[in-house]
């Protein structure tokens, strides 16, 4: 089979795994897991952040950050698509008693204009606006990349009145390899960012998230009270390191191959790109009602030993990674025009 689901379902290489066998070992709650701290300090140094804190999972790190920012009664604008507000279940309003004012935006980004409309007054009567979150790429947005300079823009606004900014950038390194953008430039908008190790950079766990010293401190506290803080976490945080070290230039590679999906989506009658412009490793398009649902056409596909998911009822999803060649990327090529060709007949 060959998986599209997502990024998230690579394996560890075998390189990975020998590090993850022979890594040192220590209590991490008590500071003590070496692994860990090397961890922490090599992505605060890329992100150029004085800290870093590894978590289970991007979720646990976008909450902590949600929470670092606001508290009850106040609220964050987001984009409607985002993964804070789409995919984690509103837990910063089971949690914390927190707000989302989530903005709807067909462009890569909302406009300033629609920030300022949706920016709360200074009253008893509303939520206090604190927080702008941004991702990048936004997954729901086929992989785009951010525009550079309108992120600035967008950040230098919340600044303005008084709001903190965290990105979402559970694939920012793909961002940073589809730019040529370093990371540290990216997150020098930000107050908080959350990277992922788990999707393109093909570790089995975790994510960090990168800020000041003072915010991390009082992150790690909130980690402990969600039930995040690990013991001999190094086993896992070696495959991360190990991810760090060698899987992110090769992120191109999947950039490549899911520019060849999508140029196999666009030559294939009844199937239509979300976004034509395909950034990275995510590819979204849609399937006419006379070619059937999503599901059909998912299931059609995996006859050919393919899986995809379905996003939407005529919407389908193709995320390339790590464990996807060259090779399978051409049988998958071959695939859709075929299933497409089969279902029109």
């Amino acid at each position: 089979m060959i998986d599209l689901a997502s990024d998230t379902i690579t394996r560890p290489t075998p390189a990975m795994r020998e590090a993850m066998a022979t890594a040192e070992l220590g209590d991490d709650v008590f500071g003590e897991d070496p692994t860990v701290n090397a961890l922490e300090a090599k992505v605060a140094k890329m992100l150029g952040t004085e800290a870093a804190l590894y978590v289970p999972s991007g979720t646990m790190s976008n909450q902590i950050a949600v929470r670092a920012h606001c508290g009850p009664g106040d609220e964050f604008l987001c984009d409607s698509r985002c993964h804070i507000f789409k995919s984690e279940q509103g837990a910063y309003a089971q949690l914390f008693g927190i707000a989302a004012n989530p903005i709807s935006v067909e462009a890569r980004l909302p406009t300033v204009e629609q920030l300022d409309l949706q920016r709360r007054p200074e009253n008893s009567h509303c939520p206090r606006s604190r927080l702008l979150c941004l991702e990048n790429t936004l997954n729901a947005g086929s992989g785009c990349v951010l525009p550079f300079d309108k992120v600035g823009e967008l950040c230098r606004w919340a600044a303005e009145h008084g709001m903190a900014r965290h990105l979402d950038g559970a694939r920012l390194l793909n961002a940073v390899v589809a730019s040529g953008i370093p990371a540290a430039d990216w997150a020098a908008h930000f107050d908080t960012v959350s990277v992922c190790f788990s999707k393109g950079l093909g570790a089995p766990v975790g994510s960090a998230l990168c800020a000041s010293q003072e915010l991390i401190q009082r992150a790690r506290r909130t980690r402990k009270a969600l039930g995040g803080g690990m013991r001999q976490a190094g086993v896992i945080a070696a495959g991360a390191i190990h991810a760090f070290d060698h899987h992110i230039d090769r992120l191109a590679e999947d950039h490549a191959n899911a520019q060849l999906i999508a140029d196999a989506v666009r030559e294939a009658e009844g199937l239509t790109l979300t976004r034509d412009s395909i950034d990275t490793n995510i590819v979204i398009f849609s399937v006419e009602e006379r070619l059937g649902t999503a599901d059909d056409f998912c299931a059609r596909l995996s006859e050919h030993d393919i899986r995809m998911l379905s996003s939407g009822p005529q919407s389908v999803r193709a995320v390339t990674h790590l464990d996807v060649t060259m090779d399978d990327t051409k049988q998958v090529v071959e695939a859709l025009a075929d299933v497409a060709a089969s279902l029109r007949a």
